[in-house]
């Protein structure tokens, strides 16, 4: 026979309950390492609580073994002492006397199609709860000896196994959630911190920062192209206006070397910031780098107060919560965190040289050195018509007219040739020339035509001396203003053409460029460095814990098939009551078939051994099939508990006669409750994670986390087994930092449950009708036979009567309708799936015997 587990179940019980010790089979077991492991168990500071399983006929054999449980200091015990049939005394030690312990003795019976141990299974699911345990220990401390047959009366709310099953599957899919192929975070959805690493804007506290000294390499360049192009400008002015053309003022300005002077210097500015640029171009900003910035020109301030390394992680964590609290599974919480560590990961300004390039690269330095024609008077067609009539007009004084016209069309001409010998594309001494033309010709003969034509006009018409003069003055005076008009446009649009005022444009906009790779390139490099590590870490961490939960949060799946010792292994042995042999190492073997079906059939000492010691529950859960033949595994069944004890037995095995099953297929808060408790303890996991990114995201260790949502998943589950999730996660403790959680008390604060109708689909009426009625010694059944009824008091006020419902089923609107005239004396649990009625029925005064410690045997 292989080796067997400790017999100390559950293996992870709930705080506050029994720890459940089996001595019935001590010789298959150190019982000394029974008891230190039952010792070993967690228990809240003052509360030492024991249930034991044992047989009758070893109470007095076993003291030894019940005085250890005390060696830590008080403790309570229960002892359930298993009876044979023929038993009609019970002897037991001074140490099972109240008030510190106590007695159920329970004998050995069957009933039909039922086996008899399997009534131990929901007996000890209840006598663990806390609260009946302490109820229980009290009456039995007021019977006689303080030894009692119960008499029970139970009913059993859960979940079918589909249900459970389903259940678990969408809470863990809640909790997960699908794979999400990018997220999208903007700096509107993050805390101030990070928002200032998503964008390119500056902090206030900067905004008056001189980025580019004047003595600096840079801001020399800056100020000299900047100067360049004001110089332009005002030579433009000084060439735009009629003074311009007329007199000597524009002879001075040199408008075509000034915007060539503007290209040089832009280039020279251009060429030092990329210098800047590609020299401190690493992603973490050193003295080094300062000084190398520093020597060509660029003066960095010290990191401002609106943003710091040790801001980044809190604001990581607060993001992290605000997504989390939002609803948002884990691998949706990682991919947004994903794509803010793909956003702040600092590149190094090198990478700024592009958008350098697309603001002043060879394309627009060429074409601001390109040399534009100056074009004036508009159409030649139009220029001639123009100057023609203005010419006839002149041409209409008397005599005088033959030679004022031509004249008028001689000025226009003289005007047109002035413009292009003035021309702003053209230096003084000829340099740079970018040419030009201004119609003259047009001009000069239109007016000799319509000087002509107007003078023989003025002779036919005989027009008077003040009207030819008339004619004439406003005939000169509009060739002047016309050309000026043309001389103005023509320089605007050449200008407009040439354009040097963009160079104004391109240095803001490389400053502006400037500024935002010295903040966020150089400045912010580790700060960035840091949250992109940062949230990179917490990313992994959360896809690890997605594929954690969805590895491991999957227990309800068909076992592994069992492989048996030898061709001749058949069903379970029967014993002459015809009950098969079971114990606890069976009821946990079945529990953790579930959760850890790899682990519970290794080749480790807790593997399984033979085939003789196939556990009750799953041989008797389903009729074996056809083609199955006797060395064969029986069929599987779901037994839901992942790692204790406490899973209820398949539906498939019969029920003792007390025990009434009411199964529901989920209520409509089961699924968002467990999604809760699991999206609240994963919160606490990354608690613990938190300073360690501070130090170093980069030795993250996901092992311990994703083994802490491990255990999560396993106490979750474990509560969804044991009261289909209606009593509270156990309180976590060890918070590094609180008050960061506040923003997330509905995800982390789960003492307030609902009712167990929301979560089971199984009203209460039945429970509240079977507390309500008269007590009738009739409602319960007595786990003993008609042969041991003799042994009983027949005192109906010596029996003690234990109520025992679950809070979680009077919470909710209709509970509260439902348990009015409740008997006073009904014990809340805190937690499990049954309710109903305990009654102790003493003993007859010469059935028990208390033995002396001297005539005790082994230990």
């Amino acid at each position: 026979m292989s080796p067997r587990v400790l017999p100390v179940l559950p293996e992870r019980p709930l705080p506050g309950h029994a720890v459940c010790l089996d001595l019935r089979t001590s010789g298959t077991y150190d019982s000394d390492d029974a008891v230190r492991a039952a010792l070993d168990a967690p228990q809240p500071g003052g509360e030492r609580r024991f249930l034991v399983v044992d047989e009758a006929d070893r109470l007095v054999a076993h003291q030894l073994l019940y005085e250890r449980l005390s060696s830590y200091g008080p403790a309570h015990v229960v002892c359930l002492a298993v009876g044979a049939r023929g038993d009609r005394t019970l002897s037991r030690s001074l140490t099972l006397r109240p008030p510190a312990a106590g007695v159920l003795w329970v004998f050995d019976s069957t009933e039909d199609g039922v086996p008899g141990e399997a009534v131990l299974r929901p007996l000890v699911d209840v006598l663990s709860t806390p609260e009946v345990f302490d109820a229980v220990l009290r009456a039995l401390g007021e019977v006689v000896h303080g030894v009692a047959v119960p008499a029970v009366r139970v009913l059993e709310h859960d979940l079918t196994d589909e249900a459970r099953a389903r259940a678990w599957r969408q809470a863990v899919e809640g909790l997960t959630g699908p794979e999400v192929p990018a997220g999208n975070v903007s700096a509107e959805q993050v805390p101030g911190a990070l928002a200032l690493l998503l964008g390119e804007g500056v902090p206030r506290s900067l905004s008056g920062h001189q980025w580019l000294p004047p003595q600096g390499r840079a801001g020399s360049r800056l100020t000299a192209c900047d100067e360049a192009v004001g110089e332009a400008v005002e030579g433009f002015h000084r060439v735009r206006g009629p003074a311009g053309l007329l007199t000597g003022a524009g002879r001075a300005v040199d408008l075509p070397a000034d915007i060539e002077r503007v290209a040089e210097e832009l280039d020279r500015f251009r060429t030092a910031v990329a210098d800047a640029f590609g020299a401190a171009g690493g992603t973490r900003l050193t003295a080094e780098h300062r000084g190398v910035l520093r020597d060509r020109g660029v003066e960095l301030p010290e990191l401002p107060r609106e943003i710091s390394r040790a801001g980044i992680v809190p604001a990581l964590r607060d993001l992290t919560h605000d997504l989390i609290g939002k609803g948002l599974p884990l691998r949706s919480v990682a991919a947004r965190l994903s794509s803010l560590s793909a956003r702040t990961a600092p590149v190094g300004s090198a990478a700024r040289l592009a958008r350098l390039d697309a603001i002043c690269g060879p394309e627009r330095l060429r074409r601001l050195r390109a040399r534009h024609p100056f074009t004036a008077g508009g159409s030649r067609p139009a220029a001639f018509a123009v100057t023609g009539l203005l010419a006839l007009l002149a041409g209409v004084w008397p005599v005088l007219g033959w030679g004022l016209g031509p004249a008028v069309g001689v000025l226009a001409a003289g005007l047109a040739h002035l413009m292009l010998r003035r021309r702003p594309n053209r230096s003084p001494d000829g340099r740079i020339d970018g040419g030009g033309a201004t119609g003259a010709a047009p001009r000069l003969f239109g007016g000799l035509l319509g000087g002509l034509v107007g003078a023989g006009l003025g002779q036919f018409l005989g027009l008077p001396v003040w009207a030819g003069a008339v004619a004439a003055t406003v005939s000169v005076a509009a060739v002047v203003l016309l050309a000026l008009r043309d001389w103005t446009r023509a320089v605007d649009d050449w200008w407009a053409r040439a354009d040097p005022e963009e160079a104004w444009r391109i240095l803001r906009e490389i400053q502006a460029l400037v500024v935002t790779t010295a903040v966020h390139d150089w400045l912010f490099a580790e700060v960035r460095h840091h949250c992109s590590a940062g949230a990179g870490a917490v990313a992994g961490l959360l896809r690890g814990l997605a594929e954690t939960a969805d590895a491991h949060g999957q227990p309800y799946a068909a076992r592994k098939t069992r492989k048996a010792d030898g061709p001749e292994a058949g069903p379970p042995p029967v014993g002459e009551t015809g009950t098969a042999s079971w114990s606890w190492e069976d009821w946990r073997d079945d529990a953790d078939d579930w959760g850890n079906g790899a682990e519970a059939w290794g080749d480790g000492p807790e593997a399984w051994g033979d085939g003789a010691e196939e556990d009750l529950w799953s041989g008797s859960a389903e009729e074996p099939r056809a083609d199955r033949t006797a060395a064969q595994e029986p069929p599987p069944f779901p037994s839901p508990d992942p790692g204790g004890a406490d899973g209820p037995p398949p539906l498939s095995v019969p029920a003792p006669g007390w025990l009434e099953r009411r199964y529901g297929d989920g209520g409509p808060a089961l699924v968002d409750t467990l999604v809760g408790d699991l999206v609240a303890g994963t919160v606490l996991i990354l608690d613990r994670c938190w300073a360690g990114i501070e130090r170093d995201p980069g030795a993250l260790a996901r092992a311990g986390h994703e083994q802490r949502l491990t255990e999560l998943l396993d106490e979750t589950r474990l509560r969804l087994v044991r009261d289909v999730a209606a009593s509270p996660p156990p309180r976590y403790e060890g918070l590094r930092d609180p008050d960061a959680l506040t923003s997330l008390a509905a995800f982390t604060d789960r003492s307030d449950r609902p009712d167990a109708a929301r979560l089971t689909g199984v009203a209460a009426d039945a429970v509240a009708l079977l507390l309500l009625a008269e007590d009738d010694p009739g409602r319960t059944v007595a786990l003993c036979g008609p042969e041991h009824l003799r042994l009983l008091s027949h005192d109906p006020m010596a029996a003690r009567q234990v109520r025992f419902v679950p809070e979680a089923m009077r919470r909710g609107a209709a509970g509260d309708d439902i348990w009015r005239g409740t008997a006073e004396d009904v014990v809340w649990t805190g937690a499990g799936r049954h309710a109903g009625i305990l009654r102790l029925v003493p003993l007859r005064a010469d059935v028990v015997h208390t033995v002396r410690a001297e005539e005790a045997g082994e230990p």
